[in-house]
C-alpha cells in the first residue's frame, strides 16, 4: 500500500513540476499545510508574506495551498495574475464569523473608532476597515493610532493580546479560530512537565490563558524566526501541527513537540497533490475579487505596509 501512495504521489509531483512550468505559475504554501505539500512549494511561509512574495514575481498563475481569503489577498495585490485554489472547500471558520453586514452595522455604533481588521478576513472585510494588521504587526499598527479607541475585527484573542500589550481602547470581536482555541492551559502544563527544558512557543490566536502560559506569542514567521535563533533545544507549539514539519525539516538539530494533538486545522488539510495538479491542469477555481471591493481592501493593506 504504501510503494503504491508513494508512486501516486510521485505520479503527481512529476505532473505538477511539468505543468508549473509550462502555466508559469507558481505554488505558495502556507506553513500548516501537509508535509507532501510544503515539499512542492515555490515559497512557504505566512498568508501575506506568501502573496507579497508572488507579486514580486513574473508568474502568470499563483497557486495559493492555503484557505480561500489567503487566495483571495494575493488576487488583490496580483490583479493581473491567475489565483488558484486548489480546493474551494478550504475555508477559514474564523473569517467567516463577521459580514459586511454586521461590521457595518457595528461600525455605525462607534463612530468614532478605527476599524483594524486581521489578514484572516474576507476581502470584503478588509474594504470595509480602515486598516489591515498581521500576527505579526497588529500591536506596531494599534500603537500607530495614538491611542484612538479600535474596533478589532475578527479575533478576540489576538485583539486581547494586543489591548494587554498597547493598553489601548479595544472593542473586542466575538471571533475566534476554532483550532487555536483548542489547546488548553492544561496541555501546555502537561507539556512542560513531560519536556521540562522545552521552550513553549504559542501563536497569538490562542486564549490568555495559554498565552500566559507561553514563553512567547507569535505568528507562523515569527515562530519559525525565533527556532531559528533561540539555543534552546526543545521547543513545546502551540500552533497548527503543520509547523512542526516545517520547523523540523529547517532546523533538524531542534525537537519540536505540539502540545497537543487536537493543534489541526481541517481546511488546511485539504489541499492535496492530486487536487494541485487539477487545478493546473484544467486552469480550474480561479479566485476572483470585484474590482472596487480589490482597491479598497488595498487600500487597507497599503495603509498597514506603511505603518510597518
Amino acid at each position: 500500500m504504501l510503494q503504491a501512495e508513494f508512486k501516486e504521489d510521485a505520479h503527481y509531483i512529476e505532473q505538477i513540476n511539468r505543468l508549473r512550468k509550462e502555466r508559469n505559475a507558481v505554488i505558495l504554501v502556507h506553513n500548516y499545510q501537509r508535509p507532501e505539500i510544503q515539499d512542492i512549494a515555490d515559497f512557504i511561509g505566512d498568508s501575506l508574506g506568501l502573496s507579497r512574495q508572488a507579486a514580486n514575481t513574473d508568474a502568470d498563475v499563483i497557486v495559493f495551498c492555503g484557505v480561500h481569503f489567503m487566495a483571495e489577498t494575493a488576487a488583490i495585490l496580483s490583479p493581473d495574475k491567475i489565483v488558484l485554489l486548489p480546493d474551494l472547500q478550504a475555508g477559514c471558520p474564523m473569517a467567516d464569523m463577521i459580514t459586511p453586514e454586521k461590521l457595518i452595522q457595528t461600525k455605525n455604533k462607534y463612530p468614532d473608532a478605527v476599524t483594524v481588521c486581521y489578514v484572516n478576513t474576507s476581502a470584503e472585510i478588509k474594504a470595509e476597515s480602515d486598516v489591515c494588521c498581521t500576527s505579526t504587526n497588529a500591536v506596531e499598527v494599534v500603537n500607530s493610532l495614538n491611542g484612538r479607541q479600535v474596533l478589532f475585527v475578527p479575533d478576540e484573542h489576538l485583539g486581547r493580546y494586543v489591548a494587554n500589550k498597547t493598553g489601548a481602547d479595544i472593542i473586542l470581536w466575538p471571533g475566534f479560530c476554532p483550532t487555536h482555541k483548542r489547546v488548553l492551559a492544561q496541555d501546555i502544563l502537561d507539556a512542560k512537565a513531560k519536556h521540562p527544558g522545552a521552550k513553549v512557543v504559542v501563536h497569538p490566536e490562542c486564549t490568555h490563558e495559554v498565552i500566559d502560559l507561553a514563553d512567547e506569542a507569535l505568528s507562523t514567521g515569527g515562530i519559525v524566526k525565533y527556532v531559528s535563533q533561540t539555543d534552546a533545544k526543545e521547543i513545546i507549539l502551540g500552533t497548527e501541527m503543520g509547523m512542526v514539519y516545517r520547523l523540523q525539516t529547517d532546523y533538524p538539530n531542534k525537537r519540536v513537540y505540539l502540545a497537543t494533538e487536537k493543534l489541526i486545522c481541517p481546511n488546511m488539510k485539504l489541499t492535496t497533490l492530486d487536487k494541485v495538479a487539477a487545478v493546473l491542469e484544467n486552469m480550474q477555481n480561479r479566485i476572483t475579487v470585484p474590482e472596487d471591493i480589490r482597491l479598497r481592501a488595498k487600500g487597507s493593506l497599503e495603509r498597514m505596509l506603511e505603518i510597518s
